[in-house]
């Protein structure tokens, strides 16, 4: 009897980077692998509170989910004595411990780097620029539309020494030593530059899978769905701080007059703790805020929905929404340029939170050049679409991948 091999998946803990990884260990385990799916205690417990996942998963005979606590003394047995050790592991690219991991068990690894490949690559570039006395100033292949303020967030500092930067280095060094590699972006949405990946990782394999499993770590206001129900179709606009963003109420009161003074209705929803303040003072803030919205807005703390960060912008270029996107941190600063300058399906509100920007940033994309953005989304779709038909790029891909852990053991 064929045996497949056993896989185990370890993810970063932030809600984006499971709900991919958790959508890659369902399409394992259609494709009859078997899938152990790890997390911390704390993690795991987020994650089962508000859906019921765990029923979901049982209609896969080889699918489990563990769990490790959330703190260990350094000498701690990487495993029980009554644990085998898998055929094979898939870390996220944000942890490079995995690796550690995978050569002590004497084990392959796949990396599944859960942010743009865009983003990727400019990470891979911070060396060389570091080297040259370039940084901050170009990335290899995105001269044309990547400036100096567009490079992730910890680049601004003038201490190239910086922990945060080395680390960064440190961490995307380690994608060169993994057996395979798994990009969370269809190839076609960034031209050369997975190429340009593959050749810091020459010796790897490559694949592609892309979705989210509708994961959250907070209860979901469904009644906004009944007010979206009132509403013309594709009119209202919906803003999100998201699942890390923190706002002062500043910010936040200067967003919500934007919206409110946009000529579209708006749907808001704000994460509780989100506020950055006194103890209660946020959601004082946000209660305020929620009845002088009356008829032209909805604001909720959390409301049903699949994608988060990187994740958001796929499933807007899927379903054909132009976007404006604020960057706090990290790769959003690069995914916040591109959506602007080179797919040209949105705008990018970079470093600023004024009214008057945001309202007219809602106006563009909602009403005054609602159609150029509507061509451009329409044509990112069908770009998109096409990877993940039958006989497209991103498909065959995963269907490779699925045979990689046999073929890399």
């Amino acid at each position: 009897m064929h045996q497949y091999p056993q896989v185990l998946i370890f993810p970063f803990p932030a809600q984006g980077h499971v709900n991919s990884m958790l959508k890659l260990a369902e399409l394992l385990a259609l494709a009859s692998l078997t899938v152990t799916f790890l997390s911390s205690k704390y993690n795991h417990e987020c994650l089962v509170c508000h859906i019921d996942i765990l029923s979901h998963f049982t209609q896969y005979p080889g699918f489990k989910f563990e769990t490790i606590p959330d703190g260990l003394p350094q000498d701690h047995p990487l495993l029980g004595i009554d644990n085998p050790p898998p055929d094979c592991i898939i870390g996220d690219g944000a942890l490079g411990f995995t690796f550690d991991v995978a050569y002590e068990l004497g084990i392959p690894i796949i990396q599944f780097c859960t942010i743009s490949a865009g983003c990727i690559w400019v990470y891979f570039s911070i060396s060389d620029m570091i080297q040259a006395g370039e940084l901050p100033i170009k990335v290899p292949g995105m001269e044309t539309y990547l400036r100096c303020g567009d490079l992730p967030s910890f680049c601004r500092t003038i201490d190239i020494n910086e922990p945060i930067i080395q680390l960064i280095i440190k961490q995307t060094h380690k994608i060169t030593q993994a057996n395979a590699l798994i990009f969370n972006t269809p190839e076609e949405l960034y031209g050369p530059i997975p190429s340009q990946i593959r050749t810091k990782c020459p010796n790897a394999k490559h694949g592609e899978s892309f979705g989210q499993f509708p994961n959250t770590r907070w209860e979901e206001d469904k009644s906004c769905i009944a007010w979206l129900d009132k509403q013309q179709n594709r009119s209202v606009i919906y803003a999100s701080l998201g699942s890390i963003t923190s706002t002062s109420s500043n910010q936040l009161v200067e967003l919500w007059y934007g919206l409110l003074n946009g000529k579209t209705n708006f749907l808001f929803v704000v994460r509780p703790n989100s506020v950055i303040g006194k103890v209660g003072e946020g959601k004082d803030v946000v209660k305020e805020l929620s009845k002088k919205s009356k008829d032209r807005g909805y604001i909720v703390d959390w409301e049903p929905q699949e994608a988060v960060g990187w994740n958001s912008i796929l499933e807007s270029i899927i379903v054909v929404v132009p976007m404006i996107c604020w960057p706090y941190f990290a790769d959003q600063q690069v995914n916040s340029r591109v959506v602007r300058a080179l797919w040209k399906i949105g705008l990018d509100m970079k470093d600023v939170c004024h009214r008057k920007t945001v309202e007219k940033m809602v106006n563009d994309v909602m009403v005054d050049r609602k159609e150029e953005f509507a061509i451009s989304a329409s044509e990112m779709a069908k770009v998109t679409n096409r990877s993940v038909s039958a006989n497209g790029s991103s498909c065959s891909k995963f269907n490779r991948l699925i045979e990689n852990p046999i073929n890399i053991l």
